[in-house]
């Protein structure tokens, strides 16, 4: 379970399947918060670099 912080929060949508970074909780390794989400011309790049496998 991720938590979107409040910036964030109010221009982005995440969805099933969106690649975002998520950094857990130091004090509940359960939740995280998610600073980054990719957009799909990045999706391609990090494919096409090796890191992503899709």
């Amino acid at each position: 379970m991720g938590r979107i912080p409040g910036s964030m929060k109010k221009r982005t949508w995440i969805r099933e399947g969106d690649i975002v970074i998520a950094v857990p909780w130091d004090f509940q390794d359960s939740k995280a918060d998610v600073i980054w989400k990719y957009t799909r011309p990045q999706v391609d790049w990090l494919e096409r670099k090796g890191y992503l496998k899709g």
